[in-house]
Parts: structure tokens; sequence; C-alpha cells
């Protein structure tokens, strides 16, 4: 996860950076955990391939709290409650509650259809620390991707349900080449409902060609959003209404503010690029973990395909350790060991190789190149001759019925 406002704050106010506490870093992974695959809506690019149908052998409330005592002993800081969608769970607001009791930094992950004027005040009264709500684009093309006509305005009004009851709320959005025209009225909308948040997740596709990169038409798409959100947030910054944004699955997204910053802020280009190397890039099977709704534990929400072990049968922190799983122990490793232009690439100690996940996808080898990287051989320092890997669009694999 790319924090771009705490790093384009740092730049503006550089005293901020100085007084910041030292934090000890936490020994446990931010967990997202679905705990439902159930969903009232039947996405076009939902990873889980949730459906409104109950799913048998899921976690029951007292496997869930057992799971959740082992992660506070491990030393896990944050629990993001997803699904599906998580309101279709009976004991949603009994494991919330029992987070929050126990110390969690909670996130609640939700369509928003489901929050209403019926359950706002249990919303509010657990006290999470977020809620994100997933917007695909404004009305037309939000319902279209949500296969739901009205979708669209039952989750702004969830959305606006939880900002006026005080909760700390803000839009999650996927970028790809059928909504991406609709960012800069998403972001007008963050700003004129008043809103927190802004996280924008890159679309885990497979990719174009890469004989051509610089001007793949979905490279150079990425790269017109990722200069939107750059310019949005400093410019908030700056007038002194700054905004969180946040981005996701790619972390290419560090490179490329890089570059943003000696173009417009060239003085500064040392100081991120110090910051950037100690943040590290990707994260997936270290500081970042996934159990899904069966209670397997994946390297991140992406790697549903890519079974670790099942907490039902080993704890999570046990699971987690575990490098006998060569998986694990690449992940793990501070120089990870990827292939083709990602081992030549300068910015490597940035971005840590970027996501894994596209590679498996493509060639059945995670350390082969991220197809996803959308900077060219000349921003990232490596020389090819002809043509690299050839890819296909993004297609998750269907999972088999749970």
């Amino acid at each position: 996860m790319f924090r771009l406002t705490r790093y384009l704050q740092a730049l503006a106010r550089p005293e901020l950076a100085t007084r910041r506490p030292q934090v000890a870093a936490p020994t446990g992974p931010v967990v997202i955990w679905n705990l439902i695959r159930r969903c009232n809506l039947t996405c076009k690019h939902c990873y889980a391939t949730s459906a409104d149908k109950d799913f048998p052998g899921e976690l029951s409330t007292a496997e869930v709290f057992n799971v959740m005592d082992d992660l506070k002993g491990y030393g896990v800081p944050v629990l993001i409650l997803s699904g599906g969608e998580p309101l279709m769970r009976p004991d949603i607001f009994a494991i919330s509650q029992r987070a929050k009791d126990m110390g969690f930094y909670v996130g609640l992950s939700s369509n928003g259809t489901l929050i209403s004027e019926d359950n706002i005040q249990q919303i509010a009264a657990i006290g999470y620390d977020y809620v994100g709500v997933s917007l695909d684009g404004m009305r037309e093309i939000h319902d279209r991707f949500r296969r739901r006509e009205g979708a669209f305005d039952e989750s702004l009004r969830g959305i606006r349900l939880c900002r006026d009851a005080g909760i700390k709320v803000g839009l999650r959005f996927t970028l790809t080449r059928d909504n991406a025209r609709d960012l800069p009225a998403l972001l007008e909308l963050l700003e004129r409902e008043d809103l927190d948040k802004f996280y924008l997740s890159h679309l885990n596709y497979a990719g174009r060609g890469n004989k051509n990169r610089g001007d793949d038409a979905h490279h150079q798409m990425t790269r017109a959003a990722m200069d939107l959100l750059f310019d949005t947030c400093w410019n908030q910054i700056v007038r002194g209404k700054p905004k969180e944004y946040v981005t996701g699955n790619n972390d290419a997204d560090g490179a490329y503010l890089l570059q943003w910053v000696e173009r417009n802020l060239p003085d500064q280009h040392a100081r991120l690029l110090a910051m950037l190397q100690r943040w590290g890039g990707n994260s997936s099977g270290i500081n970042i973990a996934n159990i899904d709704n069966l209670g397997h534990v994946h390297p991140d929400t992406m790697w549903w395909d890519y079974d670790l072990g099942s907490v039902r049968e080993r704890p999570f922190s046990t699971i987690w350790e575990d490098t006998s799983d060569p998986l694990m122990a690449g992940l793990k490793l501070k120089d990870r060991p990827v292939e083709g232009r990602c081992a030549d690439c300068r910015h490597r100690p940035i971005c840590g190789g970027n996501s894994r996940t596209r590679a498996w996808q493509l060639t059945g080898n995670p350390w082969a190149e991220d197809p996803g990287c959308y900077l060219s051989d000349d921003e990232i320092g490596v020389t090819t001759a002809g043509e690299r890997l050839q890819v296909r669009p993004y297609s998750r694999p269907g999972r088999p019925a749970a």
C-alpha cells in the first residue's frame, strides 16, 4: 500500500517528519479478512467470486475469536473486515466489537448498499477506525460494474450516513480501462461530500505487451490517472485542506512519484528517494496477509489461488512464519529473486519487484517480470532487445466452489 499523502505532506512540511515520534514496528502483518463470501451484488471484477448465496464451511464465530486471539498475540496491528459483503454476516458486529475491545485498528470494507438508517447507529457504536466503500465510477458506470440499477445511489446513501455519524469514511476505486474516465468526477465527489480518504487500486491484470510498453494504452491510462492523483493531492496540501490518498497493487507508483517530484519539486528529490527506499515497496507475504472465508491463509488478497495453510489446522502465526513454502521464502527475502526487466530495474529498492501475482497468473512463475509495471525501459534503466513477455488481459481463474 502506497500512502501518497503522507509522502507529499512530508515534502511540504519537513519539520513534521522530524517531529514524528519513533514507533516500534509491529511484529505481525496487516490482516485483510474475508469473513464471508456471500454478497448482495455480483460485481464484474470481484476477486472473491462472490454471489448472493450461502457458502458452506465458513469459520464460525468461535473459530473467528480463536484466530483473533492468535493474531493479537502475534502482534497483528490491523484487521480489515471484508467479504463478500461483511454486513451480511450475522455476527459482524460481535466480531467487530471484540476486535475493537482487543485493541486492533479495525476497518470495514463494504459495498455500502446495506448501510442504512436501520443499522447506522450500530455501525457508529462499534467505533470502526475506517469504513471504506467501493465505487467503480459515477452512477452509470458503477451500476453497470455492479450489475444492479440503483447500486450507486444506495452506496452513496451509505457513505453519507457514515459521514454524518462521524465515522471516518472514504472511497475505494479499482482503476480499469472501462472506468478511468470517471476518476476526475470521483475525486470531485470526494471533496464535495467532504469524505476523508480515497484508495485507488490498480487492477491486477496481466497486461499487454512489453515491446512497446511506453505506448501501451493501459499503461498510458494508468500514468494519466496517477498524474491526476498526484496533482490533486499536492494542490489540496498547498491549500491546507488535504485528503488522504492511498494506492495499492502497483508499487511502481513510488518510482513514478519520484519522477513527478523531480519535475515539480526537484529540490525534494533526494528526500523522497530516501523515504521511498525505507518503505521498500511490495510487502505481500511480509506486512500484508489475507485470511479467506474458509480460514485459508494467502500472501495477500490477490493470491486466493495460492494456499499457505488453514487456521483450522495451524495457528496463523505458525503459517506466516513458515518459510518451507517456496513462495513465502522468496517473498520474505529483502532482495527477491525477480527476473526479466524487474531484475535489472534501478527502482528495485523502491518497489521491491512490484506485484508478484500478475507474473504468477501469466507465466506460473511468481518471479517473472511484472507485466503491470507502467514505467518504460528507459525510465527504469533497462535496455531490452526485441519483444519480451507476451501478455493477455487479466482474468483470474475461477475458484472452486467453497
